[in-house]
């Protein structure tokens, strides 16, 4: 029987049903159910090696977004993430977008740039000639750094020169194109560029500084598209409706950040599972809306000649497999298992296209029944949790309150007060 991450009921299932599933699925082992049971899933001497200072563990819900499929190929999600109905969201929205044949998803090569800061050269120009003409040998010192990774069929593979303006005078800005294959790449990038640093300076007379990666991965971009039926949406009123919202987001910056922040919901909710640097993520995104010389929304809607709703969305994603957190943390490790992807670019396939499930979902809830209706149902458990309540008296708080329209603190805590004394006096 096919795998399929079409799972009708999936959020309604017990924990360990859920549990169960996923096993199933990705084939874990007792021992990694166990792990992800366990809150205690990072041992503390492993934590101790990944940060400094450290004292404990720090723990985020890790939950499954369903319903994707990606090239043809089901996927079942893990998302880490602290804020409700990002997970449900994403799950409804790839609901929607299967409808449609499913989501479309490319990446171009794990090429990563690391900047060398030249200075103090009397001719800019002639500087930036020098170092294009010894290109060849500034790619034969960075590889002699990384022959694991030339083997593998990445490496150093090009270079750019620019010379900028700034308010210390005129510099060369030397960029490294690095082929990091499945590895996010910084350490290798910023190792590569602190080797090739020396002979820059010493054929152009000039003086380094910075020798770093860029986090702008302009080379590394990622693609997913989609076509979402009119009827699975809801009608042509609702594509319409979500088309005005687009239309808001590509007309003013203070309505595209916020656009852009349910995008990053679900990239970064990926990313936090699978040990990803989101920061990276993050800044390399909002960085990429603001290319044009003004801040845009990264995805692109449109409605098709029959109606339908139709996605584009593009955004850098340096991620990787190998290396970093995504191995030393066990639990990133049991992420990737669960995803069944063999590559980096894999990864950013899946993560642009939960990145665009979210910014559907999102859209489709401002343009029908507003954002909150969903959001503070789910958002009423962790206030009723958060004053106490326990076990079934959790749903009754959230009942009575969202009964009442009122999901508040101070509420809830009268509330289960409330129930309290009924319990105790029955």
């Amino acid at each position: 029987m096919p795998r399929t991450s079409r799972i009708p009921g999936f959020y309604r299932l017990p924990l360990d049903e859920r549990l169960k599933v996923v096993k199933e699925f990705a084939g874990l082992t007792d021992e990694e159910v166990e792990m992800l049971r366990n809150s205690g899933s990072m041992p503390l001497e492993i934590a101790d090696r990944m940060i400094e200072n450290v004292i404990g563990v720090f723990h985020l819900p890790f939950g499954i977004g369903t319903n994707f499929l990606i090239n043809g190929k089901d996927y079942l999600v893990p998302m880490v993430i602290e804020e409700p109905s990002v997970v449900a969201a994403a799950s409804n929205a790839a609901k929607m977008v299967r409808a449609g044949g499913g989501f479309k998803a490319s990446t171009t090569d794990p090429v990563m740039i690391g900047q060398v800061q030249l200075t103090n050269v009397k001719d800019p120009q002639e500087a930036k000639e020098i170092i294009l003409g010894e290109r060849e040998r500034i790619l034969e010192i960075a590889n002699e750094k990384d022959p694991i990774l030339v083997k593998l069929g990445g490496g150093a593979k090009d270079i750019e020169v620019r010379v900028i303006d700034t308010i210390k005078g005129p510099m060369v800005i030397v960029h490294l194109l690095v082929d990091v294959r499945d590895a996010m790449g910084a350490n290798a990038v910023n190792t590569m560029a602190e080797a090739v640093a020396p002979y820059i300076e010493r054929i152009t007379g000039g003086k380094v500084y910075l020798r770093i990666v860029s986090n702008l991965a302009v080379k590394r971009l990622a693609r997913a598209e989609c076509v979402v039926p009119k009827e699975a949406l809801g009608g042509e009123e609702v594509v319409d409706g979500i088309l005005y919202a687009y239309a808001f987001a590509l007309a003013d910056p203070y309505r595209a950040v916020t656009h852009n922040k349910g995008i990053m919901n679900g990239v970064v909710a990926v990313a936090l599972a699978t040990g990803q640097d989101t920061r990276a993520i993050e800044a390399g995104a909002h960085a990429y809306a603001s290319l044009g010389g003004r801040y845009r929304p990264l995805s692109t809607w449109e409605k098709d000649e029959n109606g339908n709703l139709r996605g584009f969305l593009e955004m850098p994603l340096a991620v990787g497999i190998v290396g970093g957190a995504t191995r030393s943390n066990p639990l990133a490790r049991v992420a990737l298992k669960i995803l069944g992807v063999k590559t980096a670019r894999e990864l950013a396939e899946v993560m642009v296209s939960v990145g665009l499930a979210n910014n559907l979902a999102a859209l489709r809830a401002l343009a029908t029944e507003g954002i909150q209706r969903g959001h503070m149902k789910l958002h009423a458990r962790n206030i009723a949790i958060a004053v106490g309540a326990k076990g079934d008296l959790i749903d009754k708080v959230v009942e009575r309150m969202v009964k009442e329209g009122v999901i508040r603190m101070d509420r809830a805590k009268e509330i289960l007060e409330e129930l309290l004394r009924e319990r105790s006096a029955s």
